[in-house]
């Protein structure tokens, strides 16, 4: 059984730890606890609630801020105070708000990914439809370089590596060149998605009107799972500092090129305890098996103070909003049955595991391996899926990082052995 603490810091603390790690009465633990900042969980065998040791020190960290800068920037990479200004993305209790914009709205208004993404670029949302160019790669000759299996974010280091090196220009720093080349790309990290880069599926794919039909091509999807793809690539477009875009900035700040900032970003999603996540989710349901076995499930994580894979969202204590809109298309595309019966059942019993979990809600990580599952996908495209979207968040920080012009050089406190 996957153990969620390894993938989302989930360490639990009972109460008497809880208030002295802050240094506060029982009683303003519980307030915490009340407001949605601090998400507790039943203790073993009827023992008292545990409390979330990551909220805590997040918590710890906003209070500390008071007594001067070293405190802050001591817990600032850990969830902790912001760490540099942004105008790119909010974070709020409605969700991500692109620009201004609330990703709910504009996946509520029927705004198509493309047109997410220029506003995230320039700040002006196109009132109609975007068309992007292809670019031009040898795809037989890559395709003759992924093996059997391999993964699509794998190809799509592959694809950026190949289409920096054709680019004689891609040192130029200017933010339209910048955007030139995000057209390009993402369609092309779009048909990655494709089941070891069949050229043939590829180059259908890449024939497609939108990313969200290049998408759906790619996984030999058809018209019906397009708006569901095109809703989840928007709400996946950004979400501030997460770990890849501020790799992406940490890369940008150097002056490294786009195409060098994207393999960066890509690097970082390739681990479990970020843009990976879906794929845990779904490996988790499989082991979970039937729906049926949902409750029974929770309920052992529940006496060991955990909670499954990709639930409890430190920025959202009172759960995910980004959530919603993918289980709606979840459930429609159960009702369609058009999925192989492996992927309805992990999907069935995601929902299960949903309905199941009351301690702490589903991240868009359950959201997006549900959705992946429900339309017959494998659980390795929820990753691909990601990094489609987020490519377009990684550009818009990327630029914004270098108009600063700061190098992103934080400081270590060194704790080794004494220096003479």
């Amino acid at each position: 059984m996957v153990d969620q603490r390894r993938i989302d810091d989930q360490h639990w603390v009972d109460s008497g730890v809880a208030a002295k790690h802050l240094g506060i009465q029982q009683r303003t633990l519980y307030a915490y606890v009340s407001r949605g900042q601090v998400r507790s969980v039943p203790g073993e065998h009827g023992r008292p609630r545990l409390y979330s040791l990551s909220d805590l020190d997040r918590l710890k960290t906003r209070r500390d801020a008071r007594a001067g800068h070293g405190a802050v920037a001591a817990g600032a990479l850990r969830w902790g105070e912001p760490v540099l200004d942004s105008a790119v993305t909010a974070i709020t209790p409605r969700g991500p708000a692109y620009r201004g914009h609330y990703a709910l709205e504009l996946v509520a208004d029927g705004v198509r990914f493309e047109n997410v993404a220029e506003l995230l670029w320039s700040g002006y949302l196109p009132p109609t439809r975007v068309s992007w160019p292809r670019i031009a790669v040898p795809l037989a000759s890559i395709a003759k370089l992924v093996p059997y299996g391999a993964k699509p974010l794998d190809v799509m280091h592959l694809l950026v590596e190949v289409a920096a090196l054709a680019d004689p220009q891609r040192a130029d720093g200017r933010p339209d060149a910048f955007v030139s080349r995000a057209r390009q790309l993402i369609p092309l990290l779009a048909a990655a998605l494709a089941p070891d880069f069949a050229v043939a599926t590829v180059t259908r794919a890449l024939g497609a009107s939108s990313v969200a039909e290049i998408v759906a091509r790619a996984l030999g999807l058809d018209d019906n799972a397009v708006g569901a793809l095109d809703a989840a690539l928007v709400l996946l477009a950004d979400h501030e500092l997460n770990a890849s875009s501020f790799t992406a900035r940490v890369a940008a700040s150097t002056e490294a090129d786009p195409y060098a900032c994207i393999g960066a970003a890509l690097a970082t999603v390739s681990g479990p305890r970020h843009g990976s996540a879906s794929e845990t989710v779904a490996q988790f349901a499989d082991e979970v098996g039937a729906p049926d076995q949902a409750r029974a499930t929770v309920r052992a994580l529940r006496k060991k103070g955990q909670v499954p894979p990709g639930f409890g969202h430190p920025l959202y204590p009172a759960g995910d909003p980004r959530t919603a809109p993918l289980f709606d298309f979840v459930r429609a595309a159960i009702q369609r049955s058009r999925a192989p019966a492996l992927e309805l059942g992990r999907a069935r019993t995601l929902l299960a595991l949903v309905d199941a979990t009351t301690d702490a809600k589903p991240s868009i990580d359950v959201g997006i391996a549900a959705l992946m599952a429900a339309l017959g996908a494998l659980p390795a495209a929820g990753p691909g899926l990601f990094a489609v979207a987020r490519t377009a968040g990684w550009l818009a920080h990327a630029m914004e990082q270098r108009a600063t012009g700061h190098l992103l050089r934080p400081r270590a406190r060194y704790t080794g052995i004494p220096v003479t």
